[in-house]
């Protein structure tokens, strides 16, 4: 029979027939089919690579329009094409998205990788914004372009290290994708641009900068409390991020950083002022008594929002502060410890630097100058709060010993 409106309303499934095609006439291969339980739909089937295909073209669709699709199915298989395959496939890479392809990565590479690998491997690619546009596309469907424009993104708001280091890792999860057949090569990421390294910053922020910094965090959030230790201690960005409370002696009012978690590997005593001591005393009380890390609840790492909560302070500031970053309150601090007449070997020690004692000092002075660093560190906050007060700030020169 012809399939049309007319026809395909009056058949029904044959006495003991539970699945049934009717095909068409004038259309080899192209039918309807009827099954038990009432449900109805047009088919086109044929043979392809030896084997015979059938595929389903639509229950709500009419029958002129069936007809029509099924055509251009059957064209295709004339050409020497397979519809019914080339589908399958594409459900099998949209089941390969990026998303899904970083978490087995990451589940394979996860007893290989050392810890702090695999903790930036989980930032870059899965918990981090970095790639997050491209993690609902399918992984064999990411194209240069694609890689190209989230590398200027980052770059763009996270500078250029972070970009390039980005790129290394995206590069890595695509050369194991494609040694798992998760999608052909070439790696995407070959091909793209490499982000320039980020030049030497000698930004200081002024005394007006610090200012403002500081009276738009009032050190009820994480973000406001962290850029005020920042600023107070000169500490840089992950040692008070990532600070834990079995690091902090709230008595003492000490922060002792451990080796693994300082840039040069060694061991760094922070004095907190009176301000630094009273925020973490402030959040010390907010929080439960069981919690890991100071700032970043829940998280595995401690604090991680970074680049949404500066981009929140800076549209608060507005145009009180000229473009800056994070890292400038370390030099901002240490260049303001110096202006207040703290002596530079009391300054270097502060920042944890070891690099100035070299020859015979390097190697006979080993001296911590804890003393000197907390009246150096007690003396900056006296005069960051003075500058925030809109007070005259008073510049006391240090005696010699």
């Amino acid at each position: 029979m012809k399939l049309n409106a007319k026809t395909v309303a009056e058949l029904a499934l044959s006495d003991g027939k539970t699945d049934q095609i009717f095909f068409d006439e004038d259309l080899p291969g192209f039918g309807f089919r009827i099954r038990a339980g009432g449900r109805r739909s047009f088919v086109v089937q044929y043979r392809a690579a030896g084997r015979t295909r059938r595929q389903t073209i639509g229950t709500r669709v009419g029958a002129e329009q069936a007809r029509k699709a099924a055509w251009q199915i059957l064209a295709k298989v004339e050409l020497g094409g397979d519809p019914q395959a080339d589908k399958a496939k594409a459900r099998l890479r949209a089941a390969h998205t990026m998303k899904a392809v970083v978490e087995s990565f990451l589940a394979a590479k996860k007893a290989e990788l050392r810890p702090a690998s695999y903790r930036a491997a989980e930032l870059y690619l899965q918990r981090g914004p970095y790639f997050k546009p491209l993690h609902p596309i399918g992984i064999s469907d990411i194209k240069l372009e694609d890689v190209a424009a989230c590398l200027t993104a980052i770059t763009r708001d996270h500078g250029g290290i972070t970009a390039g280091q980005a790129r290394s890792m995206l590069s890595r999860l695509f050369g194991w994708a494609i040694g798992e057949g998760l999608c052909p090569g070439p790696n995407p990421v070959l091909d793209s641009n490499k982000p320039q390294a980020a030049i030497s910053r000698e930004r200081v922020l002024t005394g007006v900068e610090l200012s403002a910094i500081w009276n738009a965090t009032d050190a009820s959030d994480d973000y406001s409390r962290i850029t005020r230790l920042l600023l107070l201690t000169g500490a840089r960005r992950e040692e008070i991020g990532g600070l834990r409370w079995t690091e902090i002696d709230l008595e003492k009012a000490i922060i002792t950083l451990p080796p693994e978690r300082t840039k040069n590997k060694r061991a760094h005593v922070i004095a907190l002022s009176s301000p630094a001591l009273e925020i973490l005393k402030q959040a010390r009380h907010e929080q439960p008594q069981d919690r890991v890390f100071v700032f970043g609840a829940g998280a595995a790492a401690g604090f991680s929002r970074w680049a949404n909560a500066k981009h929140k302070l800076d549209c608060q500031l507005g145009a009180k502060v000229a473009p800056w970053r994070v890292h400038d309150l370390r030099r901002s601090a240490a260049t303001g410890m110096a202006d207040i007449a703290v002596l530079p070997h009391i300054v270097e020690s502060v920042l944890n630097h070891y690099e100035s004692r070299s020859g015979v000092a390097g190697t006979y002075n080993r001296s911590q100058y804890e003393n000197d660093k907390r009246n150096a560190w007690n003396r900056w906050a006296a005069h960051v709060t003075d500058l925030a007060g809109g007070k005259s700030p008073k510049v006391v020169p240090l005696r010699s010993a």
